[in-house]
């Protein structure tokens, strides 16, 4: 939530014109009719990036902006403050040099805690402004290394589970597993994987796409460990040879996060995956996401009109579903009735009317969309193209008055069109309702508290990169100048922080669906679509990596040319 007054910041925002004036409009009066934080509508509906609104507050207090997790913060010094003071109080001491002790606050109207912080410091106090969201992610530190805290639990607790002689879950099976939970949250993790294997049980997070080795147990608890995550998701507790899905919830500070949770049978035991889902998590606007300004004017002349439909195309992981739920917010107004078909619904919007897929009542994707369009929807979401039946109805939904968003499986936006072929719709029909597609990947972002220039040979990508590509994009150039993160704290040493989407959007024009009513291979319309403007996903992953967002290491990765 923003500290300043609604009134101030709403002015203070007109006048710089960084939200639409219609957007703004509609975001301020939802705060007088709701009493709400103005800040925090205009982050949670994608107007305004955390960050930004920061930057905005700051300069009203006229005190400099600080971005906490681009801070590498000495353990002595973040206890200078006590955490339950920290927490309280929302603020963070994080550097200490010749000028004295640099405390973040949210609210700089509370004097009395700086005065506080200055007289037990002993220090004068350099204060800055800093968004809650930061300050509580940073808060996040004064937690012990996550080894270093199970390990004290394992070593006061698991002595007392495996000498237990009862098969119920005991209270340090608790305390471990809602561990796990705590330190996914805090280090950003989209998946949590607990794996049996001979000896140990293992425990991964996935971070920026990534899968980490975090800590091992005892094999002998690894049952009891997914015995409780069952009770948590009130599945089978005596079914250990079929697989199980389920769903949970947890409120972590002012976040909630939805656990989706699949086990499966192995060799060695019962493997689980769960995926972690934030109701602060979607807060992007598309150019936080990654996309081009070109781009970005691309998708939201597709998204203005009033039908046709909008295709996000990538493999699994690839930022798709985010894509779309960025879009939607922007479109998300009281006077259009919009409808979705998921599976499962990642993320709750308001005013939004969202199906869970259920194929136990028959309630499939087709089945679902065929429901929604006898609900008079301006605006419809499928969550996936999986089946001709449902590629059909949502086809003919956008050639009759909807705009329609879905996804499909590609690995490109050109090869969306065969895709379509192949699920027996029709070409014209495929000529005449779809608007856009958008191709991406995820690459992992450089760290900017580490990122350092380095000399490269090209050589080096000569296996990875064919001639014909660093010809193009490099030229005769044998050394490059680019940029990478040395690995630091901030980073867990890793020198990439958070995801970014390198994206190629395809625009139908004439001659592209005079390709697609001959029945033209993906390759001729990559080419029409090249030929009129359409930057390829390298183009605009090498762009990113020249302006030292990546490296070329995860856009060789992510796209294996």
């Amino acid at each position: 939530m923003s500290t300043f007054d609604n009134d101030s910041l709403y002015k203070s925002l007109k006048e710089l014109s960084v939200i639409d004036v219609n957007d703004l409009d509609r975001a301020f009066n939802k705060s007088k009719e709701n009493n709400g934080d103005l800040g925090k509508i205009l982050v949670g509906d994608g107007l305004i990036t955390d960050e930004n609104l920061g930057k905005v507050i700051a300069e009203l207090y006229q005190i400099p902006f600080i971005i906490l997790s681009q801070v590498s913060i000495a353990q002595d010094i973040l206890h200078i403050i006590p955490e339950v003071v920290a927490k309280k109080q929302t603020i963070i001491s994080f550097k200490k040099d010749e000028k004295g002790l640099h405390l973040a606050v949210n609210n700089p109207k509370n004097i009395d805690i700086v005065e506080f912080v200055k007289k037990k410091a002993g220090l004068p106090i350099v204060t800055y402004y800093a968004t809650k969201h930061d300050i509580d992610n940073a808060i996040g530190l004064y937690t012990k290394d996550v080894e270093k805290a199970f390990e004290e639990i394992i070593v006061e607790n698991v002595n007392q589970v495996k000498n237990s002689k009862t098969t119920s879950v005991e209270p340090p099976i608790v305390k471990i597993v809602d561990t796990i939970f705590s330190y996914a949250y805090k280090n950003k993790a989209s998946d949590i994987h607990l794996e049996p294997e001979r000896e140990i049980s293992l425990v991964r997070f996935r971070i920026d796409g990534v899968l980490h080795d975090i800590v091992k147990f005892p094999i002998n608890i690894h049952q009891q460990i997914v015995a409780r995550i069952k009770v948590m998701t009130k599945l089978r507790t005596d079914e250990h040879q079929a697989a199980q899905d389920g769903k949970l919830q947890i409120v972590t500070g002012d976040d909630r996060l939805d656990i989706r949770v699949s086990i499966v049978p192995i060799v060695s035991g019962e493997t689980v995956v769960m995926r972690l889902l934030s109701k602060n998590a979607n807060r992007n606007s598309l150019v936080d996401l990654g996309f081009s300004e070109k781009n970005i004017l691309k998708i939201e002349d597709a998204y203005k009109k009033p039908f046709g439909m909008i295709l996000s195309t990538g493999p699994t992981g690839s930022g798709k579903t985010t894509t779309l739920y960025t879009i939607l917010k922007k479109l998300n107004r009281r006077d259009v009735n919009i409808m979705t078909i998921e599976d499962p619904v990642e993320y709750e919007i308001e005013n939004i009317n969202q199906i869970q897929v259920n194929d136990q009542t028959g309630l499939s994707f087709a089945e679902g969309l065929r429901s929604i369009v006898r609900q008079d929807p301006d605006i419809i979401l499928v969550g996936e193209i999986r089946d001709d039946d449902t590629a059909n109805i949502a086809v003919n939904s956008a050639m009759t008055g909807h705009l329609v968003l879905s996804t499909l499986h590609t690995n490109d936006a050109s090869t969306a069109i065969p895709r379509l072929f192949d699920m027996k719709v029709e070409p014209f029909l495929i000529a005449s309702s779809v608007n856009v597609i958008i191709g991406q990947r995820l690459v992992r972002s450089i760290c900017v508290k580490c990122r350092a220039s380095v000399e490269v040979k090209i050589s080096e990508y000569k296996n990875f990169l064919s001639d014909e590509l660093i010809k193009k994009y490099f030229g005769k150039e044998k050394i490059l100048r680019l940029y990478k993160g040395k690995g630091c704290p901030v980073c867990h040493n890793t020198g990439y922080m958070d995801r970014l989407a390198i994206a190629e959007v395809l625009v139908m024009n004439e001659d592209i669906r005079e390709a697609i009513d001959s029945r033209k291979d993906s390759e001729v319309i990559r080419q029409l679509a090249i030929k009129s403007g359409m930057v390829t996903m390298i183009d605009d992953g090498i762009d990113k990596v020249k302006k030292g967002l990546t490296t070329i290491d995860e856009i060789i990765r992510v796209t294996k040319v």
